[in-house]
């Protein structure tokens, strides 16, 4: 009897952190997905895209990417700088979609016009991923 009951809490014990990795659910205003790139501080570098790549967000390479997580996490992908990793977070819908023509330095050129009858640049606001996990995949990180 005793040994059922110390079997029992002993099982109980060791299934509780695999009950604490289950994942959140998604917002209906977000979505889920992993991105390969470079990060360098808070900024992620979307990387290219490859054909075994699932549940990869359509972010397009060289995107760039402010990272928010917890500061354990954070100081992990920090540590990593320079190597090739993949990160696993949340995106607002349709954040990553931008229209136009990409110009450099965040401008992107859109439909529309001034009262001169010319383009008006259009500056983008920075994309947000929260990080929920990493690690790390073959290959380098270009270096400037």
């Amino acid at each position: 009897m005793r040994n059922t009951a110390a079997i029992t809490v002993a099982i109980a014990i060791l299934s509780g952190p695999l009950a604490a990795q289950d994942t959140k659910p998604v917002p209906k205003d977000s979505v889920r997905g992993s991105i390969p790139g470079c990060a360098k501080g808070n900024v992620f570098t979307a990387g290219p895209r490859t054909s075994d790549q699932v549940a990869r967000l359509d972010v397009p390479e060289g995107m760039h990417l402010r990272m928010n997580g917890q500061k354990k996490l954070m100081a992990e992908i920090k540590a990593h700088e320079g190597s090739m990793i993949e990160i696993t977070g949340l995106m607002k819908k349709g954040q990553y979609n931008q229209t136009g023509i990409n110009v450099g330095g965040g401008v992107r050129i859109t439909a529309g016009s001034s009262a001169a009858g010319r383009p008006v640049p259009y500056v983008a606001s920075p994309s947000y991923i929260g990080v929920e996990s990493w690690h790390q995949v073959e290959g380098n990180c270009p270096s400037r």
